[in-house]
């Protein structure tokens, strides 16, 4: 049955595959500006009276929060940073901005920064400073991240690094390109997770039936969420544009359906999860087996799901306090204006969250009881007879002797 499933799924690579994204005229907003890397040089205070009458420009984007009307008021001891541009044509070239008292990021001397380039502006303000430099923080991170997953794992955790790195560079290379490129969302994100589901699962846990059992459990998984996604967000008029973000992706590329990217991240966003819960049950089911051979399917098929049970509900739980933690900022503001639940529940924002959660925990709730009864039918089908039940008890109490010696 996988190996049909695994064949559409090399055909849909093939068919599917985008070979880059499709190039654009840059806008210069948010996230399609032209960047650099620069250090800065220098910090000295200054009066924010002096350079707000002289007109040198602030530092960051003026378009938030931290507004030029607002900059242009300020007043205090501001900080005047010197700033050099260390990649591009212009490397060594150096520019100045004024960093307000009241503005979140404030700049320090040898500081590294990510400067954005506006080429058509006048050659004062080509260059401004957009955010801080993290590269070598995160890269430590993940340096610590890996360590830590090879000393516990051992070569487990090595094979889980590499498909990893191979599910980064199928999102990279594969998903995000094709829907670039214009094709469905959708069957982008069904090809590109059943692809990184086959290479992580068979990677992490080697080719056997037991493997073979949480691959099944988790596609019939992914099905039902991407019915229920499908059908809700169509219901619920929800068009995956509510940010800056998808109004920017949705004026570059306007013939992607929007409302089927939602639909693929909500996918995506599950596998995971799934993998995490079919692994486990199959793995439950299969150490019930080998603990007790007799043990017939119904049985297998009862404990496997009171082991379920108690791993929905945390895995549940865990859901939904993740998606709560991302919009945290957003319950917030809403809070502030002192918004009823429905009011909240209703904006397009929510829903978009409420949608996801509710329809991705449906499918982990449903994948338990499917994934334990397969693992329970396949195991049970090589289950011994009696005598041979029997005479494998005397060689698992020799073990459990040894054990405990």
């Amino acid at each position: 049955m996988l190996i049909p499933f695994a064949t559409a799924v090399v055909v849909g690579l093939v068919v599917l595959w985008p070979g880059g994204a499709p190039p654009h005229e840059r806008t210069g907003v948010g996230f399609d500006r032209q960047t650099q890397q620069a250090t800065v040089t220098k910090v000295v205070e200054v009066d924010c009276k002096s350079v707000n009458a002289s007109g040198v420009p602030p530092t960051g984007d003026t378009s938030t929060a931290e507004g030029s009307s607002a900059q242009q008021q300020a007043t205090g001891t501001c900080k005047k940073a010197t700033i050099r541009v260390d990649t591009g044509k212009d490397r060594g070239r150096t520019f100045t901005e004024i960093v307000q008292p009241d503005q979140s990021r404030q700049l320090e001397q040898d500081q590294e920064v990510v400067v954005a380039y506006e080429p058509s502006a006048p050659e004062d303000l080509q260059y401004s400073v957009t955010d801080v430099n993290r590269k070598f923080p995160m890269a430590l991170l993940a340096g610590i991240f890996a360590l830590a997953v090879v000393a516990v794992g051992r070569m487990r955790g090595v094979m889980a690094l590499v498909a990893l790195a191979i599910s980064f560079l199928v999102l990279t290379f594969f998903i995000l390109p094709a829907i670039l490129q214009g094709s469905n969302p959708l069957v982008v994100a069904v090809v590109g997770a059943s692809a990184i589901m086959l290479i992580a699962l068979y990677m992490c846990h080697g080719l056997s039936a037991r493997t073979s059992v949480a691959v099944l459990g988790t596609l019939i998984s992914l099905l039902l969420i991407g019915v229920l996604g499908s059908g809700f967000i169509d219901w619920a008029s929800l068009t995956g544009n509510t940010d800056d973000n998808t109004g920017l992706i949705h004026g570059l590329y306007p013939s992607i359906d929007m409302s089927g990217l939602l639909l693929a991240g909500v996918i995506i966003g599950s596998l995971g999860v799934l993998d995490d819960v079919t692994v486990t049950q199959t793995s439950a089911v299969w150490e019930l087996h080998e603990a007790n051979p007799a043990m017939g399917w119904r049985g297998l098929y009862r404990a496997g799901i009171r082991i379920g049970r108690d791993h929905i509900a945390s895995v549940v739980n865990t859901l939904v306090l993740a998606y709560a933690g991302a919009a945290l900022p957003l319950l917030l503001l809403f809070s502030i204006a002192q918004s009823s639940v429905g009011t909240v529940a209703n904006s397009e924002l929510v829903a978009e969250e409420i949608v996801r959660t509710l329809v991705g925990s449906i499918g982990l709730v449903a994948s338990v009881p499917v994934t334990t009864a397969l693992a329970a039918l396949v195991v049970s089908a090589d289950r011994p007879g009696p005598q041979e039940a029997a005479a494998a008890a005397p060689a698992r109490a020799g073990r459990g002797r040894r054990r405990k010696r």
